[in-house]
């Protein structure tokens, strides 16, 4: 399953949403990703599953890079 992650880059810092990225990431589950990402010094707003006419639409976007972790 491919997963959205909205981020913030420091786990300190306060969520702000001009400065919230995002990226996407293979895992089997919500877990799995936060334990993927657990190295990273994010702060991890929100994992959102990307399924259906969805997933189409976002892997469509030229900023759909998929991350190997």
């Amino acid at each position: 399953m491919i997963y959205k992650v909205y981020y913030q880059e420091k786990a300190n810092e306060i969520p702000v949403r001009e400065n919230t990225k995002s990226l996407y990431l293979e895992a089997a589950s919500d877990r799995e990703v936060r334990e993927k990402l657990k190295d990273r010094d994010y702060n991890i707003e929100f994992i959102q599953l990307l399924e259906g006419n969805y997933l189409d639409y976002e892997q469509a976007s030229p900023n759909f890079i998929l991350e190997e972790i």
